[in-house]
Parts: structure tokens; sequence; C-alpha cells
């Protein structure tokens, strides 16, 4: 179970401060645009944390599920709503698959 390990280095305070040290200014620019985005605004915390968990999925980001998932937890999110929310995403990704099968027709048809 814990493979990933292998495969993706663990994010820790160190390894954070090491990449704010190298880019400071852009680190900060990123944390305060983080944080405005997932402030309550016309969404609820909540639910901009299960768009997260969703885009997580979808873009295959393990460090982006791993902090996601507990935040949409402490929103209040219930574990059924995570599940949900990934499967929406599963969805979307499948679906652009299919609808780029248009794209694959009329390169087939150009080549006759």
């Amino acid at each position: 179970m814990d493979d990933h390990k292998e495969m993706f280095t663990q994010a820790t305070a160190e390894t954070a401060k090491r990449k704010a040290d190298l880019a400071p200014k852009q680190v900060e620019a990123w944390r305060t645009f983080s944080r405005t985005v997932f402030k309550e605004g016309v969404l609820d915390e909540k639910t901009k944390q299960l768009i997260a968990v969703a885009v997580a999925h979808v873009t295959q980001c393990p460090y982006c599920i791993k902090s996601h998932v507990p935040q949409a937890l402490r929103k209040g999110a219930t574990k059924q709503e995570i599940m949900e929310a990934i499967w929406v995403a599963a969805e979307m990704r499948a679906g652009a698959a299919y609808a780029h099968g248009t794209i694959a027709l009329e390169a087939m048809e150009n080549e006759q």
C-alpha cells in the first residue's frame, strides 16, 4: 500500500522550506493565491475542497489528494461526498477521452 513512497518523495516541512528558500517571492505569491482561492466566497469552503479533490484525481497529483481529502473532511464533507466527487472526476476524464474520439474520426477521414 505504501509503494507510492518509492515513486513520490514525501512532502515535509523541510522540503517546503527548501523550495521556499530557492524561490521565496514565488512561494509567497503562491501561498497568498491559494489562501484567497480557498476562502469562502460564492462557493463555500467545503464545496471548494470537493472540487479540489476531484481535480486532484484528474491531474493525478498524490500530494494534492493527500492534502485536500483531509481538508474536505475538516470542512464538513462526508466520505460519501468525497467518493462521489471522485466519480464525477472519473466520468469527466473518461468523457473527455470519448469526446476526443471525434478528433480521431476526423483524422481517419482525412487519411482516406
